[in-house]
């Protein structure tokens, strides 16, 4: 049975196949077109799926999507009405993208991949996340948590599931609570994202890196916008958020009467604790007290978040009665920190949440739920590791090369190229990683990755600086041998835990270990990926040859792209980066790619004509 799951016309489209209930690809459509968050019909996504697979829209047994759209066009109109004329604006850009495509996905899943339409399901959203973790998880029971933004009326919601291997018993998922719209963990964190100066979707995860260089003293004010009680139920106080009229603005001037003026987006950040010797090069105390402030805020919602999802989380365990195991999905579970802190902090011995858990991951979710639930097939599949996108051959990677003029040499023994890059990682360079099959989500998990070595603490300001090109204060992640991981980090039992493989959660380093990997230590604590060798050897044992070195079994990762650009996919796009910024070399497949600069150092004077 071949299943394709669809999401898109929010943001993150995607798309992902299933084969007789196994994974066979999946991505976003962003990582085709280039458009970071791509929100539409996922053509690229859709055609590489089928590639992939090696079939056609005639092998096809059902097109999934991962949302009702009619139940949310109706939240839309009940909202709209409720609040107009405030919410004339968004009434009339709601009708233009409704009427021209929303209302009528199910002709465009017909016409553009070409079923019949009795092939078309539709599932509902917190239902496509919560399946999107169940059925990628291993257990056969679980608490289930799903919390974003909005699906169709649903902002969170908890419930168990239960799903079989051999065929006796049944799949279910049952989501038996729920918070409804406006009332929304996800539309609040978002709301100080935008007063913080970041993007909606796009900068959560720069407020998460914001926090630690403040303290949480405006607690008190955030409980004044959003009550909570002890099972992490909440209530927004409409009176100071504008996100169901306005199609400009998340909060009102009654929040900014509150928590003051918001930051201007592309703002420099510099304060006491990101610069303690004042040596930002445009150093103002002023502003320096108001960043300051901004990243107590940033603390004190970050701080709120996971507070409710503790309480949250802790509900679902009672509700199980008792269940050893939790599944998470949903934008927010994408919070690492208060990830972290679930597994630490919570009731539950083991935690899975999908990688890809916004929008994108509903895709994957629509599929299993059909395969599972509906037409009730037993388990086939767990989700081991996160490599479902685009490979590329090495005849695409030389032609890139050659196009671009780097010289390169090409490997027959992977230990030695291993060797050489080791060899630049200890000259403090920078290398780009491009191996393999793309990673499915929004984390780079060794196949389109940018390296270095994590001792050196400036590393960390010239890899944000001169590589990526974005705000000082925005974190590394460790990256770690899976049995070597908790020599260098605190959270117990994180080789046997899922968060740690997609880099999902954030974890304290013990104090011993700072001054270690210096780089990626944020305030004590990191947000680390666990390598084992079976899912990536090439990266296992590139830290394993560091460690050799260096006695430091951790690296330094970041995802292989500019600022706001969506990760590398092909070679090209790798090449085009590499020339881009100062990374020193490039690890592409067997090859490695050198710039003008280390032909002397490394005896390399062949170009790309001479090599092949």
């Amino acid at each position: 049975m071949n299943i394709l799951g669809i999401s898109c016309y929010y943001h993150d489209a995607a798309a992902a196949l299933l084969v007789d209930g196994r994974l066979a690809a999946a991505a976003e459509e962003e990582r085709f077109t280039r458009k970071k968050h791509d929100h539409n019909f996922p053509t690229h996504a859709i055609d590489f799926c089928m590639k992939q697979a090696n079939i056609s829209a005639a092998d096809l047994d059902y097109v999934v999507f991962y949302e009702k759209p009619l139940i949310k066009f109706e939240r839309i109109m009940q909202t709209a009405l409720s609040t107009f004329p405030k919410s004339w604006g968004t009434f009339r850009e709601s009708m233009v993208a409704w009427f021209n495509e929303k209302l009528w996905i199910k002709g465009q899943l017909q016409t553009r991949i070409g079923v019949p339409t009795n092939k078309i399901l539709f599932i509902e959203h917190h239902l496509s996340h919560a399946a999107s973790a169940m059925f990628c998880s291993p257990y056969q029971d679980a608490a289930v948590l799903t919390i974003d933004g909005v699906g169709e009326w649903t902002t969170a919601a908890i419930g168990q599931a239960t799903a079989t291997w051999n065929g006796n018993g049944a799949n279910s998922i049952s989501l038996d609570h729920e918070l409804r719209f406006p009332h929304s963990l996800g539309l609040l964190y978002s709301a100080f994202t935008a007063f913080l100066g970041f993007r909606v979707n796009n900068g959560e995860y720069k407020v998460m890196g914001m926090a630690p260089y403040g303290q949480p003293n405006y607690m008190d004010d955030i409980y004044k916008v959003v009550n909570v009680d002890n099972d992490g139920g909440l209530t927004l106080n409409m009176d100071y958020f504008s996100f169901h009229y306005s199609t400009s603005r998340t909060f009102n001037q009654k929040f900014v009467e509150l928590f003051g003026p918001p930051r201007k987006p592309e703002a420099e950040f510099f304060s006491e604790t990101t610069h303690p010797a004042k040596d930002h090069p445009d150093w103002d105390e002023v502003t320096a007290a108001q960043n300051q402030k901004y990243a107590d805020i940033a603390a004190s919602i970050q701080r709120v978040t996971e507070e409710i999802i503790l309480k949250m989380v802790g509900y679902a365990h009672r509700q199980s009665g008792g269940s050893k195991n939790l599944v998470m999905a949903g934008g927010v579970a994408l919070n690492s920190v208060a990830n972290g802190r679930v597994m630490r902090e919570g009731p539950f011995e083991n935690v899975f949440i999908q990688p890809a858990a916004g929008d994108a991951g509903g895709a994957l979710g629509a599929a299993l739920y059909a395969y599972h639930v509906i037409f009730g097939q037993p388990r086939q599949f767990t989700m081991e590791h996160a490599y479902w996108g685009a490979e590329f051959s090495e005849g695409a990677m030389v032609e890139a090369i050659k196009t671009s003029g780097f010289a390169y040499e090409e490997f027959d023994d992977d230990d030695k190229l291993l060797d050489q890059a080791v060899d630049t990682l200890l000259q403090n360079k920078v290398i780009g990683w491009y191996r393999g099959r793309f990673e499915w989500g929004p984390r780079a998990l060794g196949h389109r990755s940018i390296i270095a070595d994590p001792r050196r603490e400036e590393m960390k300001e010239i890899v944000n600086t001169k590589i990526k090109f974005r705000e000082p204060f925005r974190p590394f992640a460790p990256v770690v041998m899976e049995d070597r991981a908790q020599e260098y980090f605190s959270t117990p039992n994180l080789d046997k835990q899922y968060p740690p493989r997609y880099m999902l959660m954030v974890s304290e380093i013990p104090q011993d270990k700072w001054d270690k990997i210096q780089a990626v230590c944020h305030n004590g604590t990191g947000r680390l990926q666990s390598v084992r060798e079976e899912w990536n050897s090439g990266y296992y044992n590139l830290i394993k040859k560091f460690d050799q070195a260096t006695g430091v079994p951790v690296l330094l990762n970041t995802s292989y792209n500019l600022r706001g650009e969506p990760i590398v996919t092909t070679p090209q796009e790798a090449i085009n980066t590499f020339a881009a910024s100062d990374i020193d070399q490039l690890v592409m497949g067997p090859f490695l790619v050198k710039k003008p600069d280390d032909y002397e150092a490394t005896g390399s004077h062949l170009s790309p004509d001479q090599v092949d």
